[in-house]
């Protein structure tokens, strides 16, 4: 892993970028402490996480059996409207 200060990589940026295109992540540090990396879009791609509606449409997938509730039969529920008022004659 190649590493430079924030200062250097603004005067060095597309060599910076083509080493990471090659493969080199490029870490980019402040002060001597890291704060950012450079990688490829490739490498990106294949640590990127997938959305909350990818892993939901896995997993009702994965769980179509369980989720299907075709057969079993359920009678509607009644609730009595609160305001209605019943008179007993």
């Amino acid at each position: 892993m190649c590493t430079t200060s924030i200062y250097e990589a603004r005067n060095n940026f597309s060599n910076l970028v083509a080493l990471a295109e090659s493969g080199e992540p490029v870490e980019l540090t402040r002060y001597n402490k890291p704060v950012a990396v450079i990688i490829s879009y490739d490498e990106y791609e294949q640590t990127k996480k997938p959305s909350l509606i990818d892993r939901l449409n896995d997993l009702k997938k994965q769980y179509a059996d369980v989720l299907d509730d075709e057969g079993i039969p359920l009678p509607p529920k009644a609730y009595p409207d609160p305001n209605r008022k019943i008179f007993e004659e």
